[in-house]
């Protein structure tokens, strides 16, 4: 009997905790053209995934032949990955992180929720330290990506600060060339301001077409993007307001 109850507290014991965010808090954004001694592949087919999703991945092996499906950028504490992971098990969803201290959050968490699932589940969700500015082409090729999340970015309201938006022309062709035709592109934000600029360089892109907000009434992803998200909780806890919009990658004229 003694035995048994050593067995048992020790399995108790060996479950991994789920971190506490109190521990990892970071300053709100950080600035994307500052040097953050990054690592990054060369080219994608240079990547090595498998620390990231050890169940589909394992080094230098040639029947490596999952792709990265999804990918939240800026992800923030990883609430969407984690909503996300059990409605779409069978695709990979990378969220991507340029805070050191929240990225590891996020990492501690992904691994204490594997350990923790009954059901094998959260083997498909994973976060890299990256700055999705500058490196996304160097990870992910033309055409892989079904859907890319924008969610509560910086607003940097200063005319000045504008370039640092993470919609804007010149990334957009970016988002366009790694989005395979059919996918989506979704963003959120509670500032006004910024979601009538995020429309506005969406709408005039010739690759992108916005989705009525009335056809995207049964796609799981919004109340995700709303409800489950760190910053959307947030929100709706001050009463404030959250705005979205969905795009969808158009054929090339």
């Amino acid at each position: 009997m003694e035995d048994s109850e050593q067995s048992s507290n020790k399995r108790q014991a060996d479950v991994v905790k789920l971190p506490r965010k109190r521990f990892f808090r970071q300053r709100a954004h950080a600035n994307p053209f500052s040097d953050h001694d990054l690592i990054y592949p060369i080219k994608p087919d240079e990547m090595d995934w498998s620390p990231y999703f050890p169940r589909y991945f394992s080094k230098d092996s040639k029947e490596n032949t999952k792709k990265v499906d999804f990918i939240d950028v800026g992800c923030g504490y990883g609430g969407l990955l984690v909503a996300l992971a059990p409605l779409f098990p069978d695709k990979l969803i990378l969220g991507m992180e340029i805070r050191t201290k929240v990225e590891d959050y996020v990492k501690k968490r992904i691994i204490a929720l594997r350990n923790q699932s009954k059901d094998d589940l959260y083997q498909n969700i994973s976060v890299i330290r990256m700055n999705a500015m500058k490196f996304l082409p160097n990870f992910f090729e033309a055409g892989q990506l079904s859907k890319m999340f924008f969610l509560f970015p910086d607003p940097h309201f200063k005319r000045k600060k504008h370039k640092n938006r993470i919609i804007s022309p010149n990334l957009l062709a970016e988002y366009a060339y790694l989005l395979k035709v059919g996918g989506l592109l979704y963003t959120a934000t509670d500032v006004r301001e910024l979601h009538e600029w995020m429309v506005e360089k969406c709408d005039a892109h010739p690759l992108f077409e916005r989705i009525p907000d009335e056809e995207l009434k049964d796609d799981p992803c919004i109340n995700c993007i709303l409800n489950e998200t760190e910053e959307g909780k947030k929100v709706a806890r001050n009463n404030g307001d959250k705005h979205f919009a969905v795009y969808r990658r158009i054929e090339n004229n």
